[in-house]
């Protein structure tokens, strides 16, 4: 992994929210300790797109200890709890301008087994969805909250990635429908990808999605 390039806080800046969210599927999101890196190839986002978006935590510019991550720098991680899972969102846009982008799904690439390990499940159940994926990496707190991605133990690699071969645009899960925001299609996935948080078996291609 030595000769992988990084994503930067500039990576998450300069391009609009949904742009980047689109840009993360097929790149390789990595959760480095000293004894193992673990990770996988993103294929699910969702694109929050802060004080006019209903389903956002920065909706009509609320802001507490909560969301603060949010109003920091690009690329800082925004790790929150929702019921009993850990989620993880990346800020996107410069400070003050409170967008993310939330990691939904990922397909294991990085020493599998211990993903499996950590999560207790086989399959696409390992990491079909946010509190799954971060189960699966072994991260169930918040000590990364706030941090700037290239100070943390996460990273995004830009060269160790697979290329799309369609990106479908779908409203995006958990969000109130009968909001002003709720039936945007803000989520993006790989199509044709079977650790999709709601895809069909049927729906399975056996290329998971990938050109390459």
């Amino acid at each position: 992994m030595s000769q992988s390039k990084f994503a930067t806080a500039d990576y998450f800046t300069g391009r609009s929210t949904t742009d980047i969210a689109q840009s993360l599927l097929g790149t390789t999101l990595l959760y480095r300790t000293p004894e193992i890196t673990v990770g996988g190839f993103i294929v699910e986002t969702e694109a929050y797109l802060g004080t006019n978006d209903t389903a956002a935590h920065a909706f009509k510019g609320r802001r507490s200890a909560f969301s603060e991550p949010l109003y920091r720098g690009p690329g800082t991680l925004y790790i929150y709890r929702l019921r009993a899972n850990y989620l993880l969102d990346i800020v996107t846009q410069p400070a003050e301008a409170p967008e993310g982008v939330l990691i939904r799904a990922i397909e294991p690439s990085r020493n599998p087994a211990q993903l499996v390990k950590n999560r207790g499940k086989n399959g696409v159940l390992v990491t079909n969805g946010p509190g799954k994926l971060m189960q699966a990496l072994g991260i169930q707190d918040q000590a990364m909250n706030l941090m700037p991605i290239n100070d943390s133990q996460f990273a995004i690699g830009l060269s160790e990635r697979k290329v799309p071969r369609q990106i479908l645009a779908l409203p995006r899960v958990g969000v109130n429908p009968d909001a002003a925001s709720g039936q945007l299609p803000l989520r993006f996935v790989v199509a044709g990808n079977p650790y999709l948080s709601d895809i069909k078996k049927r729906d399975w291609q056996s290329d998971h999605g990938w050109v390459k």
